[in-house]
């Protein structure tokens, strides 16, 4: 690599997040912040990384598709026997990140995931384009496989199968819901002093805090 990344800067321009005018339940803000982003995002807006930990308390960190948002929680998909889905059932706690470089904002989000009820997964599952549903038998998410001929044999096999068919949900594939017990949202500003305010859930009431950045 030619360039020299420590000399790469850039000056975070963005409205002020005033805590006085802010709603009550970040869940509100939140939803007014994604609807932004996947205006100026397009189709990357929902995107966030997931990070957990596994039995030794190691972090893991990948980037998943939110898939809805409500007073509940955050929802997103995935096989039950990936490695954050074992992570998930040792250590049922993680943090979502969303960044949207367009809008120099950024959200954090932690608490404790639990998975979703089974005709909720089965109501988005069959909402999902028919290769999307294939895809989830066909890939056994996280195992390592030989070549990618294996994945290509093994989508003919499970075309073949459900030739005419509806596809039904893996039993081993479904949602999860982060439950927030933190939020934090963070507007980037000139000088690097930006913007953050943090949400807790204490009680189940919501107490709001302003940081420094």
């Amino acid at each position: 690599m030619t360039r020299n990344i420590a000399d790469i800067r850039r000056d975070y321009e963005g409205g002020r997040l005033d805590e006085t005018q802010l709603p009550d339940h970040p869940l509100a803000l939140f939803d007014d912040w994604l609807a932004l982003a996947l205006d100026a995002e397009g189709e990357d807006g929902n995107a966030m990384t997931l990070a957990t930990v596994d039995s030794q308390g190691r972090p893991h960190a990948r980037v998943v598709l939110l898939k809805a948002a409500d007073e509940q929680g955050l929802v997103f998909y995935s096989n039950y026997h990936s490695h954050k889905g074992s992570e998930l059932a040792n250590v049922p706690y993680a943090a979502l990140v969303f960044w949207w470089p367009s809008l120099s904002r950024q959200v954090r989000v932690e608490g404790p995931v639990e998975q979703v009820g089974e005709t909720e997964s089965d109501a988005y599952f069959a909402s999902r384009p028919r290769a999307s549903q294939l895809g989830a038998w066909v890939a056994t998410q996280s195992v390592v496989i030989p070549d990618r001929n294996w994945l290509e044999e093994r989508e003919a096999r499970f075309e073949q199968a459900y030739e005419g068919q509806e596809i039904p949900r893996p039993v081993h594939w479904g949602g999860y819901r982060l439950v927030p017990e933190m939020i934090e949202f963070w507007q980037g500003q000139p000088s690097r002093l930006h913007d953050r305010i943090r949400f807790e859930r204490r009680d189940d009431h919501w107490q709001r805090f302003r940081l420094a950045p």
